[in-house]
């Protein structure tokens, strides 16, 4: 059986959030590919992990033997959000832009499951994962847009997904959200209507494709 590690981070629920709204028709496309299939979903906004300490951070390279009791349990909790990354056969991410960049929630997941030596590296435990991002934004920062240069979304989670991880890493971007809801924007509702319907079709498209590639 395949396994999918669904992620949400978004703090608006259901179809208030165009993330979410578009993960869940990934979703729903995939399980129909894989109904007997895995899906580990963790809902960051809902109950979200903790941010990384000292102890957290310090205790994967730390002998077992000289662990102090915090530095066990940050550890477990780390091991457990790998755990689920090492297992998924896909990844799906639900990161909406909030100010520039990703949810503070999904940071924090970023920094407990990134351990050097174990998931990053020269030989990453999931490498190879694909990950489908849905970075959905209030505005756009497509090429060529005044606000080009303050994606710090895509840029980032490449980075971190691909380079640090080693994932496979697809996006899926709705863009313009906000147009619904800001007067000033209601000239641009047609566009996002655009945007809207072809994130959800590349939603549907991509976990199809991806489901078949991965069957067992």
């Amino acid at each position: 059986m395949v396994t999918l590690l669904h992620i949400d981070s978004s703090v608006f629920p259901g179809e208030a959030s165009a993330s979410r709204t578009v993960t869940n028709a990934f979703r729903r496309a995939w399980e129909e590919q894989h109904p007997e299939g895995t899906v580990i979903y963790r809902d960051l906004a809902a109950d979200p992990v903790p941010h990384i300490t000292a102890a957290g951070h310090t205790a994967g390279s730390t002998p077992a033997s000289e662990r102090t009791p915090e530095q066990s349990a940050a550890l477990a909790a780390r091991l457990e959000l790998i755990t689920e990354l090492e297992r998924a056969d896909a990844v799906l991410i639900g990161a909406p832009m909030y100010n520039f960049s990703i949810p503070s929630t999904l940071k924090a997941w970023l920094d407990n499951v990134i351990m050097t030596g174990r998931t990053s590296g020269e030989r990453p435990s999931a490498q190879g994962t694909p990950v489908t991002v849905v970075a959905s934004r209030g505005g756009s920062y497509a090429p060529g847009t005044p606000r080009e240069g303050s994606d710090f979304v895509q840029n980032y989670l490449s980075s971190v997904l691909r380079g640090s991880l080693g994932l496979d890493v697809d996006f899926i971007v709705p863009e313009l959200t906000m147009a619904p809801r800001v007067p000033a924007m209601a000239e641009l509702i047609p566009l996002y209507e655009v945007s809207r319907n072809r994130a959800m079709q590349d939603a549907i498209t991509k976990a199809k494709a991806l489901a078949e590639r991965l069957a067992p």
